[in-house]
């Protein structure tokens, strides 16, 4: 990125510090996983300064925080000296994965180190914690599984074939079901944690790349990379209620705390890059704003009072911050190269 570039980001980051640093925010810190740079950045949630940056595993594609903010969780495939190939997932649209095992890391937020190294299953994707802190889950993208892991033992404690190319994965609000969208196979998976086995496979549409919840549980969603648009399900039914059409290959979704706004990242292809979000009304169902964001706007997170949402823009090598309540863009900040998924401190 040129120097010029840069400046301007700046400016634009101070910008935004004028305009809310009068405001209590929520997000103590943001962790970027960085996939191009086999880093996590760690940054300040208001003037996005980078607090950290810590090294982990080959790619590491997506990154959790636990529910009580001590850890943050990281899929990758692995020490960088041992791991060969492409990462699991660059784009979802491709859906590119291999046999290669790899591996969830695990950063004490306190202190930036990484305290553990768990072995998953072959090109994990994302990973995601129970509401009650106990078991994270991670899709397996090169065996067509999910791992499970017990969070204080750090072990795998069990493995559950689900569907093809397993990739985004989300945890009820209760913390009874975990709902995995399966790239390849047109389908969610639903597993039962108390089980710890898959108890259907929701015909979904084309591509499906990431699910998500609205907080009160009253839908679930998936987005649907291959059909521009997200597939509302209703989870007492198991059955997709309507799809609402977004922008080009949209990867990852978010629901606002008030379970009022989904937040939708249009990422686009590498040779016409996406580069919105578009702000789903779920009372009236319909796309109310498309914000613009960096060329191929990936992961979106929105903090714990429902303030500030996070881009990243994996083609830019940014991170976008959107006022959430104005419904504009407030920033954009340079991180590291190939930003995938992103994650906030509760």
């Amino acid at each position: 990125m040129n120097a010029r570039k840069n400046k301007w980001l700046l400016t634009g980051v101070q910008m935004a510090l004028l305009v809310w640093s009068s405001t209590s925010f929520a997000a103590d810190k943001v962790y970027v996983a960085n996939e191009g740079a086999d880093m996590v950045s760690v940054h300040d949630p208001v003037s996005f300064e980078k607090l950290a940056s810590v090294p982990v595993g080959q790619a590491p594609h997506n990154v959790q925080v636990s529910p009580d903010g001590k850890f943050a969780w990281v899929t990758n495939n692995g020490e960088p000296a041992q791991a060969s190939g492409s990462p699991a997932h660059k784009g979802a649209a491709h859906g590119a994965h291999g046999a290669q095992p790899g591996a969830v890391w695990v950063i004490d937020t306190s202190t930036h180190a990484v305290v553990d190294k768990v072995p998953v299953g072959a090109h994990p994707a994302h990973v995601v914690v129970t509401p009650d802190g106990s078991h994270a889950y991670v899709t397996n993208g090169g065996d067509n599984s999910v791992s499970v892991v017990d969070t204080s033992a750090r072990k795998l404690v069990a493995t559950i074939a689900v569907g093809q190319y397993p990739h985004g994965l989300r945890v009820s609000p209760d913390g009874k079901e975990v709902y995995v969208a399966n790239l390849k196979g047109g389908t969610v998976s639903v597993i039962d944690t108390a089980s710890q086995k898959e108890v259907a496979q929701l015909p979904v549409g084309k591509g499906p790349a990431q699910t998500g919840f609205t907080p009160d549980g009253r839908f679930a969603f998936v987005s649907l990379s291959q059909e521009n648009a997200v597939a509302l399900i209703d989870p007492a039914t198991r059955k997709v209620v309507r799809k609402i059409a977004v922008g080009t290959v949209p990867i990852q979704l978010y629901a606002t705390p008030d379970s009022r706004t989904l937040l939708v990242a249009n990422q686009g292809t590498r040779k016409m890059p996406g580069k919105t979000v578009s702000l789903i009304d779920l009372a009236s169902f319909k796309v109310v704003k498309t914000l613009e964001t960096g060329d191929g706007a990936h992961g979106v997170v929105v903090d714990r009072d429902g303030r500030l949402a996070y881009v990243t823009n994996i083609y830019a090598n940014t991170v976008t911050v959107i006022d959430v309540q104005t419904s504009t863009t407030v920033a954009t900040v340079a991180v590291g190269a190939g930003p995938n998924g992103i994650s906030v401190t509760p």
